[in-house]
């Protein structure tokens, strides 16, 4: 396969039968300063890929000998650094869906928008190979455990796609961290990564907060505003707790994502965005479709791609590195010297399940630090919960006979299971449950991001 040398134009592979549209996207790529190269069926495609080098590749889904998918897999399985984009029938999501799990870079609709399909072939022309990470990315993810290793490769593909995420994982996981790392690692670093509890916010502001307003557009609408999608455009939306959006948002957030469009409260006309959707949630989503509690066109248009973070205790051999770098960021923010973790310690680190996972692991030794004497920390200083307690109805464990077990601890399960239980009284409705306990929605928030709760 021959090469690019020098300054001459990025090369695109335009693959479609109708010679109107080929026309059209030739037209378009060419203004842009590109060389454009066209096919008309998936054998002259096949042909220009292995005989030439391109940076970036359009194909029709349905030509006459085949499916686009063909060229979509043709490219990924000789690993050819081609990113691709297929070019679907308008609401055909399901072609689209498909070809976004093959490993597609993006989808555009017919009838295509010109400003959509430049804005495409910027984002795509600007990526380059995932660089190892380092700084801030780097130290998120310590440890060499098959279970990370895993989840850190898929980050490094999924930074190379626009294609939608959906970020499985317990509590504490650090679903947040693995997004912001797909993130940093895209051609979109340099945009804003604008991350939003969808449980947070009371439904009849969430219209507002997603899609701005004019002044004007309510009573109290003083002035303009962007809304989360203004705000992340040309960036990365990540939507922690998706399972908690009401149905009717639902509806409005499956159309802004199919649409690339949005509207503010008050505009008359929609502004195109261009924002990746990142979500996440605790809950298990297929199970609330069958519940009736999500949409299942939405949820097929967010799990398109799955990536789950594993629990801290599928990475046992982790701990210590992590401990180690947990220990080392709280002596910094400190002033001292960065204690260390005496055997006994970090034998009893390894042995503890971590139903909190990563977030348990760092209040944990931010408590050690404040419990030890400076230099060392000992088993006694991590406090953790003993494994021989006996359990009370509600399973919560008890201090056992000789067993020290500090009062907050105690009192933080009693809460945290009064919060669970809560929760899921009220089908994970914050406000509900906030009402339920006799609590302010503020107060709630608090007590969940303290006890560490999503």
């Amino acid at each position: 396969m021959s090469k690019r040398t020098g300054n001459a134009p990025r090369k695109v592979l335009v693959v479609d039968d109708e010679a109107d549209i080929r026309e059209l996207l030739e037209l378009t790529l060419l203004r842009m300063g590109l060389d454009v190269t066209a096919a008309a069926n998936v054998k002259t495609a096949l042909e220009k890929l292995s005989g030439e080098r391109f940076d970036l590749c359009l194909t029709d889904m349905r030509l006459p000998d085949g499916e686009g998918l063909q060229v979509v897999e043709h490219i990924h399985k000789h690993n050819l650094d081609v990113p691709v984009a297929v070019i679907t029938a308008y609401g055909s999501t399901e072609n689209a869906v498909r070809a976004l799990k093959l490993g597609a870079f993006d989808y555009l609709a017919k009838p295509i928008a010109l400003e959509q399909l430049r804005t495409l072939v910027k984002s795509a022309l600007a990526i380059e190979a995932p660089a190892p990470a380092t700084g801030s990315t780097a130290s998120r993810f310590l440890g060499n455990s098959p279970a990370l290793q895993s989840a850190r490769e898929m980050i490094d593909k999924l930074a190379r796609s626009n294609a939608p995420v959906y970020i499985t994982g317990e509590s504490g996981s650090g679903k947040e961290r693995a997004a912001r790392m797909i993130h940093e690692k895209s051609v979109r670093t340099d945009k804003a990564f604008v991350p939003v509890n969808c449980g947070a916010i009371p439904e009849n502001l969430m219209e507002s907060e997603f899609f701005g307003y004019r002044k004007g557009a309510f009573t109290g609408a003083d002035h303009e505003r962007e809304g989360f999608f203004q705000v992340a455009n040309g960036g990365t939306l990540f939507l922690d707790e998706v399972a908690d959006l009401p149905l009717m948002m639902q509806v409005k957030l499956l159309r802004a994502i199919q649409e690339k469009k949005v509207r503010k409260l008050g505009s008359p006309g929609e502004e195109a965005i261009d924002v990746r959707i990142i979500c996440a949630t605790h809950q298990n989503l297929a199970e609330c479709v069958a519940a009736g509690r999500f949409r299942q066109d939405l949820f097929y248009r967010l799990n398109v791609i799955e990536l789950r973070m594993p629990p801290l205790r599928e990475m046992r051999e982790d701990i210590p590195a992590i401990a180690n770098s947990v220990l080392g960021r709280i002596a910094e923010q400190l002033g001292m010297a960065q204690p260390n973790l005496d055997a006994a310690a970090e034998t009893a680190l390894l042995h503890y399940n971590f139903p909190g996972n990563v977030r348990e692991l760092e209040n944990i030794l931010e408590r050690a630090v404040a419990l030890s004497d400076g230099g060392h920390i000992s088993c006694d200083d991590l406090q953790l919960t003993p494994s021989g307690a006996e359990q009370d109805e509600a399973g919560i464990s008890l201090p056992g006979a000789g067993d020290t077990y500090p009062l907050q601890d105690y009192l933080d399960r009693l809460e945290r299971e009064a919060i669970v239980d809560a929760l899921e009284k009220t089908r994970y409705n914050r406000t509900a449950a906030a009402k339920l306990l006799g609590i302010t929605f503020r107060s709630m928030r608090y007590r969940m991001e303290r006890l560490g709760i999503e």
